[in-house]
């Protein structure tokens, strides 16, 4: 056995020497591709440092614990030597790496030449990769927990602009006299205008969206801006957009909880928000990881998300609206979406079945035969953000009672699980007219990967996903597109930053 030890240290050197390099400072030294080149000394170094690290967890378990040190202490020493070589900037030389190389083969044959055959290697390293699976996949279930709860926090800056917005409102009786006298304006009727709804508790998040429009539509006077609110942030949203110029587009702001019409013996959704067992599922159930974490998203208990199923109600007079979510960004004009021909449909949406994960089979409950009956599961889906509702249609088909229904239907939580989406695939079914997919890209809020060119052609971009543009968790890549829009020069914004 003697000889095979010498015979492979003698053939590590000879690799060594044939893989020899001649020695070229260099400051732009790309360590990943030096580490990786097959004819490098720092990776035959990082081979052999994981096949010794592997040999210190079998010789612990075999209570040898001298080779164990051995090996560990050799295994510092490598890493020390490719530590040194990344911040020079310069490859290993033959000289560095010699030594360690054939003392680390030494111990390496003398750990198999004791009593760790490939069998028990084999054994042993499958129990702990079956290990540090199960340690990755606790720890990628606890990582989505805390990017859930970073994504529902609202930021400091957020919150302070809030306060201040609030403090003006509640002093400057001038704002509330002009709030008055907006809100009998007849430009809130006009068919003749475009006009947009958008359901948010977010100031900032709504003025990018406000701002977006504006700044790309070919008439910005021609366009009227209906936002609801609820009560703790209708104050804030108001002095927001009294107080700042939107080249002289109409901005309408409603309190949702002034809508008396809104109520549990009107509409089922409210009587399930507010029911017990439900706010506790998403306040009290947090600890339990059997569900995934953004299905316990607080947001599905706000009324302002499910606001989108009575546009009708709350706009009488109006003929046609676009609904746009508050993490879009717009980056086209967006009158054109007026004049679309949705051929007597209801919804106007962009389909998102180009995966198969946006079918109807991945959002419903085909094994129960109240869907299974009704709905093809193989049907595309679509997406909520910025879709063209014709009000018109929305009324002769009567699709709120359509929505009554099947959240009457789903009282169990039996038919779906939780959202906007899935209830909306359900109601809108066989009335929604597709659009072009550059109408709406979706997907910055969590994919990093969307291709640039893409997003260059859409006239909406939407930040759906927990990694929204005002939070620091926000994709670097796509934040600029969002904050081109934000009023850096505000006195408020700029104070609640720096503070």
């Amino acid at each position: 056995m003697l000889w095979i030890i010498y015979f492979t240290i003698w053939w590590d050197i000879a690799s060594l020497k044939n893989a020899r390099v001649e020695h070229i400072a260099r400051e732009d030294l790309n360590f990943t591709q030096e580490i990786l080149s097959a004819t490098s000394f720092s990776r035959q170094l990082a081979e052999q440092m994981i096949l010794a690290k592997a040999y210190v967890i079998i010789a612990k378990e075999h209570n040898n614990l001298h080779l164990a040190w051995q090996l560990s202490s050799k295994i510092r020493s490598c890493q020390l030597l490719l530590s040194k070589a990344a911040m020079r900037g310069e490859p290993i030389t033959l000289e560095e790496a010699e030594p360690i190389i054939k003392s680390l083969s030494s111990l390496i044959f003398k750990a198999q030449d004791a009593h760790y055959d490939i069998a028990t290697t084999i054994m042993t390293m499958k129990s702990h990769i079956q290990a540090l699976e199960e340690r990755a996949n606790a720890a990628t279930v606890q990582s989505t927990v805390f990017g859930q709860l970073a994504a529902e926090a609202l930021p400091k800056s957020l919150h302070c602009l809030n306060v201040k917005l609030m403090a003006d409102w509640l002093v400057k009786s001038d704002l509330q006299a002009l709030a008055d006298e907006k809100r009998n304006s007849p430009r809130l009727m006009d068919n003749n205008l475009y006009h947009f709804c958008i359901f948010s508790d977010n100031v900032l998040a709504t003025s990018v969206v406000v701002n977006s429009t504006v700044f790309n539509a070919e008439h910005p006077k021609q366009l009227v801006f209906h936002i609801v609110t609820n009560g703790i942030n209708y104050g804030a949203m108001q002095a927001w957009f009294l107080s700042n110029d939107f080249k002289g587009s109409m901005i309408e702001v409603q309190n949702v909880e002034e809508l008396s019409w809104l109520n549990a013996s009107y509409a089922p959704i409210v009587k399930q928000l507010l029911d017990a067992d439900s706010r506790a599922y998403y306040f009290e159930g947090s600890q339990n990881l059997s569900t995934e974490p953004k299905l316990r998203n607080p947001k599905y208990l706000s009324l302002l998300n499910h606001l989108r199923f009575y546009i009708p109600q709350i706009y009488p007079q109006l003929e046609k609206v676009v609904f746009l979510d508050d993490d879009v960004v717009v980056q086209k004009d967006l009158t054109p979406l007026f004049s679309l021909d949705l051929h007597g449909n209801v919804n106007g949406a962009v389909e998102t079945c180009l995966e198969a994960f946006h079918r109807y089979y991945k959002y419903l409950n085909f094994s129960n035969p109240i869907i299974s009956s009704k709905f093809d599961p193989q049907a595309c889906g679509w997406a909520f953000g910025m879709n063209v509702f014709d009000l018109i249609a929305w009324r002769k088909a009567n699709v709120t009672a359509r929505y009554h229904y099947w959240q009457e239907q789903n009282t169990a939580e039996t038919l779906w699980k939780l959202g906007t989406l899935p209830p909306g695939l359900l109601t809108f079914y066989g009335l929604t007219e597709p659009l072009d997919r550059r109408w709406h890209v979706l997907g910055l809020g969590y994919d990093f990967n969307i291709d640039n060119r893409l997003i260059e052609s859409a006239a909406v971009i939407h930040f759906n996903g927990n990694m929204k543009p005002w939070l620091k968790l926000g994709i670097g890549r796509y934040k600029p597109l969002w904050e081109r829009y934000v009023n850096q020069s505000h006195l408020y914004l700029q104070d609640c930053i720096t503070s």
